[in-house]
C-alpha cells in the first residue's frame, strides 16, 4: 500500500499538477494539506473517476485537508481532539482498509506558528499539545496507525540548508522542536529520517529568492508511525522532481510504502 503526504497549496490552483502526479505515482492513498476549499467546492469527480473515494475536511480559502483512497475508508472523523472551538480546517483521520491489514490514517496540517512570540504561535503549541494527546490515544490502541502530513517542523538542523536562517523561525525554535521529539519520545517512528539519515533532502522550497534552484529547501513534511506500522513500512521516498514542473506547490509528495 504507497500512503503519500502532499500539501498541495491551493486545490483549484493546482488540480492539474495533482491529477498529473497522481496518475504518474499511483498511490493507494494521498493525504492533502492547505486544500483551500470548502467541503462542496472540492473538485471530487476527477478522483472519483482514477477511482478514488474522497474525504474532506474543508475551509473558505485557507487550511483544509483531504484523503484520497482507492481502499475502502472507515470511519472517518474531522478535527484534532480536545478544543471544541477550534474552527480551522487542520485535521481528518479514517480507517483504510488493505488486503491483509488495517491502517488508521490521520492527515494533519500543523500551525505554521509565524510571528513567533505570539497568538499564532501559542496556537501552534496548543495544537502540538492536543497532538501529542492523540498521538497518545493512537498508541494506546496498539492499531498500526500513522500520522502524516505538513507539520511546519524542522526537526534538526539537517532537515535545512541553511539552518542558520531559521533560528528565529517558529519552525525551529527550541519549542517546537522539542515538542515535536516529545511526541516522536512516545514510540513513533521518524518514517523517512529512519531510512535517510543523511542532510540534503527537503520536502519545500519557498516560493522566493530562487530557493528551487539554490536547493535552498527544508523538510518539514513528515510521516510518523506507530510501532505496528513501523514494522509493516517496506520503503519511504521524497519525490523531489514534482517541484521543478510547471506551476508546482511549494512542497513535494512524500510517501511510504506498507506491507498491508
Amino acid at each position: 500500500m504507497k500512503i503519500a503526504t502532499f500539501n498541495i497549496n491551493g486545490i483549484k490552483a493546482r488540480h492539474a499538477a495533482l491529477l498529473d502526479w497522481l496518475d504518474e505515482a499511483q498511490p493507494d492513498v494521498a493525504l492533502l494539506q492547505e486544500i483551500k476549499s470548502v467541503d462542496e467546492g472540492f473538485p471530487r469527480e476527477p478522483f472519483e473517476e482514477r477511482g478514488y473515494n474522497v474525504e474532506t475536511h474543508g475551509q473558505k480559502g485557507f487550511n483544509g485537508v483531504a484523503i484520497l483512497s482507492k481502499l475502502p475508508l472507515e470511519d472517518v472523523t474531522r478535527g484534532l481532539p480536545g478544543d471544541d472551538e477550534d474552527e480551522q480546517a487542520r485535521w481528518i483521520e479514517a480507517t483504510v482498509v488493505g488486503e491483509t491489514q488495517a491502517l488508521r490514517l490521520c492527515g494533519l496540517y500543523l500551525p505554521n506558528g509565524n510571528p513567533a512570540p505570539g497568538p499564532k504561535y501559542d496556537y501552534k503549541m496548543a495544537w502540538m499539545e492536543r497532538l501529542e494527546a492523540r498521538a497518545r490515544a493512537l498508541l494506546a490502541d496498539e492499531m498500526p496507525a500513522m500520522m502524516a502530513g505538513d507539520y511546519n517542523v524542522i526537526p534538526q538542523a539537517e532537515d535545512a540548508a541553511k539552518p542558520e536562517a531559521w533560528t528565529e523561525d517558529a519552525l525551529y525554535l527550541p519549542q517546537t522542536r522539542a515538542a515535536f521529539r516529545r511526541i516522536l519520545n512516545l514510540g513513533f517512528t521518524e518514517a523517512f529520517r529512519t531510512r535517510h539519515p543523511e542532510p540534503g533532502h527537503y520536502s519545500f522550497w519557498d516560493y522566493q529568492a530562487g530557493a528551487w534552484q539554490r536547493n535552498n529547501g527544508i523538510r518539514i513534511d513528515h510521516i510518523l508511525l506507530t510501532p505496528q506500522a513501523a514494522d509493516l513500512m517496506r520503503d519511504v521516498q521524497i519525490d523531489r522532481d514534482i517541484r521543478g514542473r510547471d506551476k508546482p506547490s511549494d512542497h513535494v509528495p512524500v510517501w511510504v510504502d506498507m506491507a498491508c
